[in-house]
């Protein structure tokens, strides 16, 4: 899909159909096209995803229910419902629910590229290194953990 189709994407569904199962997290396709791509998100408690750095997209998260712990560009952060959290290209981040509780949220990048083809390819995978592997070559650099 390269062009955004005018209409409504319904609170319970993807857009057309799509949802992944990312490492425990629930990511539900809302809006895609060339310029960007939009999914909401559930993370579990104890859910994360690692330090990484996306060198061609600028990501936004912005918070529907819960906490997230975010380490953004060596920076320890907190985000909560009604926050908005900006993570620019090139700059790690991380994010992190060490809550009791679920996180809600919505997901955005800027330009797409190729991150739907690899929500795609790592859905349902259990293996991180397969993950960590497979985002190299779709241009998501994770970063080694912290000594």
């Amino acid at each position: 899909m390269t062009e955004t189709p005018p209409g409504i994407t319904k609170a319970d569904e993807g857009l057309d159909g799509v949802v992944w199962n990312i490492l425990g997290q629930t990511y539900t396709l809302k809006q895609d096209s060339a310029h960007s791509m939009a999914w909401h998100a559930v993370f579990p408690p104890g859910t994360f995803v690692p330090p990484h750095i996306h060198p061609t997209q600028d990501e936004f998260i912005y918070m529907i229910d819960g906490r997230f712990d975010l380490w953004l560009d060596g920076q320890d952060k907190v985000a909560t419902a009604g926050d908005l959290v900006r993570m620019p290209m090139n700059r790690p981040h991380g994010i992190f629910n060490r809550s009791d509780s679920v996180v809600r949220c919505l997901f955005w990048v800027t330009p797409r590229r190729s991150l739907r083809t690899l929500f795609e390819q790592i859905h349902n995978l259990t293996d991180p290194a397969a993950v960590v592997r497979i985002a190299a070559a779709h241009e998501v650099q994770f970063l080694p953990p912290p000594a």
